[in-house]
């Protein structure tokens, strides 16, 4: 294997194990030699993991590749360390070859210690000594002179000369706690870096197991213990919309909800307030969940009218506070407040409500305070909780490289944030529908007949951040609810719902039983009603306004032979659409309606006997019955689901921000179809 080999290698195996570090956490780094392909001579270069990547995914383009002679060089011009900022900067003069990684913060620490192989890592255990009061103390007890303390100090170009000075000065050491961070450890070679690494972890691990408390987040807390699963996740759903609305009211935020053992037993002890108060230490973890978070106060016992008025008062105390912390240690260089709202709101018994622009980033935010709690219970079962101050956290939460890191992100896609519930759309034009509304960035949520249909039909999206599919008979009212409850403890909340399930029978008015009328008001009529009470409350409860759609039909205003059922329950839904924007307008929502037609390919109505009975209708062959419907518009051509699917985008992708009350005919032009 080569060195990158090794060295990819090696941070998949460290990344893969939460116990090591957390996602997108820590650094690790190889030095070796390769030709320069200008002179034809040796080079000795330094691989380390770029900024922003992942230690359990790594792959050789997510390294920067730096001339090692010139990273070493940088000490002779190093301004010192109320300017060491610059030196990021003059990594990009060191750089070998194309391509390949921005060098992070950390490059210096990995170039200037002068083992071949460096990892930085942030494991629970570590962090749980770095942040210990005696922590130094305990680093000795742990480990005696194998592993030496670092005092705290932000990551940068002195960090690394620090870490350098303590390698080269304690040649028994294998590596170093980083006080209030995490952990560094070297090695002559790849493996041996990556053992010392794990000693250390693995050493602090069983530390804190042979001498901590068996309560070190102190005595239960009557009234705050864990609520049975169904009725916590029962109480998560009902609340998560206003948590949400709450936590986006600088800017949209999609969430995630945790109600694993190690959040519910930290809530349910006597000292949760105080450590919470506290906040997280290590950078990687506060710059995804805020400088604390914001914590219920009431017991399991209080109603949900006495916990959402408690919510609205902390929200406010919490923004309150956080703009103080902002106003007092801001400079007059510092960026702009970015937000006030929490990243994280725990709710004893019930869980914990993590947000992000995304819902990766909401899910990560929730695993890094987890982290957070796991380093509490180790730090306050050996001594007592000390994390870096506020003044600290501030420097870099409003750090000018973080600034310039968040300037680099990708524009969002116009429906990022913004989570959408499809039914009927495991096929046809619902399914066309989510997959445009998730390739503009929204989380979608896959509503169908078929569960297993609507799990493989999100599957086709992507992985659950992206897309999770659900059960949903829409004529029966219960499983609305329960099928909202579920895209919320998925995504947080609901903002764009299209009403697509359908059906239909096509008979004429003689042959129509009362069965075949009923079925298909009571999917479409009925359906689209029961599904746009639910969205609507949920959408009013969060307070961010909403899109609800209807995929209606031409016939909802065109009479044509044999579809007395189908057309009626069409006009139901039309008129539903004009009756729903006029109330719910004062709420931000927009209540727009699509009438496709002709749509047979790909349209599970067709496939299901309507195609057969329509093409018998029009005396054409079923398989061409597409074309026939194409060449009786003005336009001659056929519509496809996915020119439904782009109306859809056009209502609800920002560009018709002030048009309700609409609707848009997808039909290739008919002309007695034309909205008079």
């Amino acid at each position: 294997m080569t060195t990158i080999d090794d060295l990819i290698a090696r941070s998949n195996r460290l990344g893969a194990d939460a116990r090591n570090t957390n996602y997108a956490g820590g650094n690790t780094s190889a030095k070796g030699t390769e030709t320069d392909p200008v002179t034809g001579e040796d080079v000795e270069l330094l691989w380390v993991k770029g900024s922003g990547g992942d230690l359990g995914t790594l792959k050789p383009a997510g390294l920067a590749a730096l001339r090692l002679d010139r990273v070493r060089a940088l000490k002779d011009v190093y301004p010192g360390v109320d300017r060491e900022d610059e030196m990021v900067a003059a990594f990009d003069y060191c750089l070998h070859g194309k391509g390949g990684a921005a060098p992070s913060i950390d490059t210096a620490m990995h170039g200037l210690v002068e083992a071949a192989h460096v990892d930085h890592l942030h494991p629970d255990s570590g962090i749980a000594l770095a942040t210990a009061a005696d922590g130094e103390e305990l680093t000795r007890k742990c480990f005696g002179d194998r592993v030496v303390w670092v005092p705290w100090r932000r990551p940068g170009f002195q960090l690394g000369l620090d870490i350098a000075e303590i390698a080269e000065k304690n040649p028994q050491a294998i590596g170093c706690i980083l006080g209030g961070h995490g952990i560094t450890a070297w090695g002559a070679t790849s493996s041996e870096s990556e053992e010392r690494s794990l000693e250390i972890i693995r050493t602090a691990e069983q530390f804190l197991a042979d001498n901590g408390r068996s309560e070190p987040f102190g005595s239960p807390l009557a009234g705050f213990e864990a609520l049975p699963e169904d009725d916590r996740r029962t109480r998560a759903a009902a609340l998560f919309p206003l948590i949400r609305g709450l936590a986006s009211t600088d800017r949209p935020q999609v969430g995630h909800f945790d109600d694993s053992d190690a959040v519910l037993d930290f809530l349910a002890s006597s000292e949760h307030p105080r450590l919470a108060a506290l906040g997280t230490s290590c950078p990687d973890h506060f710059l995804r969940t805020k400088v604390r978070p914001m914590v219920l106060d009431l017991p399991t016992t209080a109603s949900l009218e006495d916990v959402s008025a408690r919510l609205r008062e902390l929200h406010v105390a919490y923004r309150e506070d956080y703009a103080r912390y902002y106003t007092e240690h801001a400079e007059a260089d510092s960026p702009a407040m970015r937000g006030a709202d929490p990243a994280i709101v725990l709710i004893p018994g019930v869980g914990m409500f993590s947000f992000g622009a995304n819902k990766q980033t909401a899910r990560v935010a929730g695993e890094f305070y987890i982290n957070a709690i796991n380093v509490m219970r180790g730090a306050e079962s050996v001594s007592t909780y000390a994390p870096i101050d506020e003044r600290e956290k501030f420097r870099i939460e409003y750090w000018a490289l973080e600034e310039a890191k968040l300037a680099r992100m990708p524009a969002p896609k116009p429906l990022a944030t913004r989570i959408a519930l499809v039914t009927g759309a495991a096929s046809g034009i619902g399914k066309a529908i989510a997959q445009r509304l998730a390739a503009e960035g929204a989380c979608v949520v896959i509503a169908d007949l078929d569960a297993s249909k609507a799990a493989a039909a999100a599957a086709e999206i992507g992985g659950s951040d992206v897309a999770v599919g659900i059960a949903a008979d829409v004529t029966d009212e219960g499983q609305i609810a329960a099928g909202f409850a579920d895209a919320v403890l998925a995504f947080g909340g609901v903002d764009l719902v299209v009403n697509n399930a359908g059906l239909s029978i096509s008979k004429p008015l003689l042959e129509t039983t009362v069965k075949d009328w009923d079925l298909q008001h009571d999917v479409m009529a009925r359906g689209s009603f029961l599904v746009s009470r639910e969205a609507a409350r949920i959408m009013i409860e969060q307070g961010l306004g909403g899109d609800i759609v209807y995929i209606s039909s031409k016939n909802s205003v065109f009479a044509g032979p044999n579809n007395i059922a189908y057309s009626a329950t069409k006009a139901d839904q039309a008129h539903q659409v004009r009756l729903l924007a006029a109330e719910l307008g004062d709420h931000g929502i927009r209540v727009n309606g699509i009438n496709p037609d002709g749509v047979v390919r790909g349209s599970g109505i067709f496939a299901g006997g309507w195609g057969a009975k329509r093409a018998a209708v029009y005396g054409v062959e079923e398989e061409k019955l597409g074309e026939y419907y194409a060449q009786r518009t003005l336009l001659k051509r056929e519509v496809l689901p996915e020119h439904v699917a782009n109306a859809v985008f056009a209502l609800t992708g920002g560009e018709l921000t002030h048009t309700t009350g609409l609707h848009i005919p997808v039909d290739a032009g008919v002309a007695a179809a034309f909205l008079r």
